[in-house]
């Protein structure tokens, strides 16, 4: 009697909406959204594109540019963690730290001087 209560507890977590919700189930899937990815001056010309669509779980810059990374040859050459690589969203200077939303646009471009 007790191994089907503890089978019937087991269906019943599994079939709940709630539970479901709330992880229960295993870990919720990341959200997926679009970002338009932009690239300017010495980074365009090493990925020989102005811009990228991508659909990604990234969360943050920081996440998105180590996606980009991950692609491997010009993307992990021109983007590396030790370059230096500066980037905005939505046309304005962030931290890599900031919080990425579908339908965003990110740009990146090395440092520059004026002169």
């Amino acid at each position: 009697m007790a191994l089907q209560a503890s089978v019937v507890r087991k269906v019943r977590r599994y079939n709940d909406p709630i539970a479901a919700l709330s992880g229960a189930m295993g870990a919720p899937k990341p959200a997926m959204h679009t970002i338009q990815i932009r690239f300017f001056a010495a980074l365009r010309e090493a990925l020989g594109t102005t811009e990228l669509p991508l659909c990604t779980a990234a969360a943050t810059v920081a996440d998105l540019r180590d996606e980009l990374i991950a692609r491997g040859g010009a993307h992990a050459e021109a983007l590396a963690r030790g370059r230096a690589v500066r980037a905005a969203l939505n046309q304005a200077m962030v931290p890599e730290s900031a919080a990425l939303k579908d339908g965003d646009e990110v740009a990146f471009f090395p440092p520059v001087t004026g002169g």
